[in-house]
């Protein structure tokens, strides 16, 4: 669909899903504010994930460490030696780039060639590629590549130097690590086990950009899966098949929309002896929604060693103590939901509600699964000019906010109304007519058959639950 990101940006703000954070003071970029029923379908993939990984299983629990750790645990990661990004400028305008993302973008189009690049070496030395391109806003020279960290820094107490210096936590796998003593011990969990968190990460992206993509404050939902040794090549293909099958099962993506992408050795983290990325191919191009990687037992053998305190697991039936290694599959929310908006984002000529005469207007569907939908059902009045419909809308409504999260509209004609919450992603609207007066019946409307089914109002709700369960 042509503009399909410019529609989508449009419609979260329009509809209250994302607002750039700070608009009034002219926004800050790479940050981004949920409006009401952008949180609730935050608070829903979250839910959704959480339910699966943890809830459901016996092997996994969960955690919410904390955002700012000891600057150590960053050392010991690793991160304050190589958590950086290649940073490139225009000598002329002064614009600065991320040198790997300029690379990509002339691979992409192309457009290599045109700067004598043909050899697979050359191509990976990013540096002298940057010496062979111009600049793409002013076509000025670019300075060679330098490191950039992309930890946020702050300071804790009274005093700004060194010895109060720490960061913003760039990942919540770390505050997961550093606990898995307390976790082993407190829960009485024996390998192979799970911890799982969902919380919020920091990075100083060198350009933000792709809307909810690439940001510099976004959340993620880790889990760090404990394994013993030797083991670990099995529960990293099982973990890859799981996550894509979540992703397929649980939020409805279509198959041909996704795919796994195998990391070269090239490619892999200094960390990992195996990792893969399950993408979404997004109206800019195939991108990353989760890596699941094999971290082998770096991270615990690192804070072993920087911390000084014994982290390897005694294992019962062998007689022996191991440093387990680890499978961590790693997923952002804001990219799901930007992945699940694509998705469910359509348009039809002329419209589609039977109650208004087709026009010129394109109406705007949002056929979000129902488990992933912010708003789940509408209460509508008829006709808001009488009273004795809105009073009983307004009854209705208040009996169903307890069970679903709804919302009551009786602003405009009923076709208006039906596809406001048709671009919302809404399930089913519940409408309160005459008939209703008489035998105390609704109408419930279903977004995406637009079938209306008669239910007695005492049914109403067990009615509606059958529909959310039968999904």
């Amino acid at each position: 669909m042509e503009n399909l990101m410019e529609k989508i940006i449009s419609l979260c703000k329009r509809r209250g899903f994302v607002f750039s954070s700070s608009e009034i003071y002219g926004g800050i970029q790479g940050f981004y504010d949920f409006g009401s029923l952008g949180v609730e379908m935050k608070n829903n993939i979250k839910r959704l994930w959480w339910q699966k990984v943890v809830q459901e299983r016996d092997d996994v629990v969960g955690l919410d460490s904390a955002i700012i750790q000891n600057p150590n645990i960053w050392k010991a990661s690793g991160h304050v030696e190589r958590f950086f990004d290649l940073l490139t400028e225009c000598k002329s305008c002064h614009k600065r780039f991320r040198a790997d993302h300029l690379v990509e973008e002339l691979k992409n189009s192309g457009k290599l060639d045109e700067v004598g690049l043909y050899t697979e070496k050359e191509m990976k030395d990013i540096t002298k590629v940057i010496e062979k391109i111009k600049c793409p806003e002013c076509e000025g020279k670019l300075i060679p590549p330098r490191q950039f960290n992309l930890m946020f820094k702050t300071f804790v107490g009274p005093v700004e130097d060194e010895s109060t210096k720490t960061y913003l936590r760039p990942e919540t796998a770390q505050g997961i690590f550093v606990n898995f003593k307390n976790v082993l011990e407190t829960q009485r969990k024996k390998i192979p086990f799970g911890i799982a968190q969902i919380g919020k990460a920091f990075r100083n992206e060198i350009t933000p950009k792709n809307f909810l993509f690439r940001t510099r404050e976004f959340e993620q939902m880790e889990l760090e899966f404990f394994v013993k040794p030797g083991e670990d090549e099995k529960w990293f293909e099982y973990w890859v098949k799981e996550r894509m099958r979540w992703y397929v099962e649980v939020l409805k993506i279509r198959k041909e929309n996704l795919r796994i992408k195998v990391h070269t050795k090239e490619e892999l983290a200094h960390y990992a002896k195996a990792c893969v990325d399950i993408e979404y191919k997004f109206p800019f191009g195939w991108g990353e929604i989760e890596g699941i990687a094999n971290r082998t037992d770096f991270d615990l053998k690192q804070h072993q060693k920087f911390s000084g305190q014994n982290l390897e697991y005694f294992d019962e039936k062998e007689n022996k103590n191991y440093i387990p290694y680890v499978i961590e599959p790693s997923c952002g929310v804001e990219r799901i939901f930007l992945a699940l908006m694509c998705e469910a984002y359509q348009e039809i000529k002329g419209g589609r509600t039977k109650t208004t005469k087709p026009t010129k207007e394109v109406e705007v569907l949002l056929k979000l699964d129902k488990k992933v939908a912010p708003v789940k059902v509408a209460v509508l009045p008829l006709l808001k000019s009488k009273k004795e419909l809105v009073e009983k809308a307004k009854e209705i409504y208040q009996t169903l906010k307890p069970h679903f999260v709804c919302q009551y509209d009786e602003v405009g004609s009923i076709g208006r109304r039906y596809r406001r919450q048709d671009e919302i992603g809404t399930p089913y609207c519940v409408t309160v007519d005459f008939d209703t007066l008489k035998d105390s019946t609704v109408t419930i409307r279903d977004r995406d058959t637009m079938e209306q089914e008669r239910v007695k109002i005492e049914e109403l709700i067990k009615i509606l639950k059958e529909k959310f369960e039968n999904v």
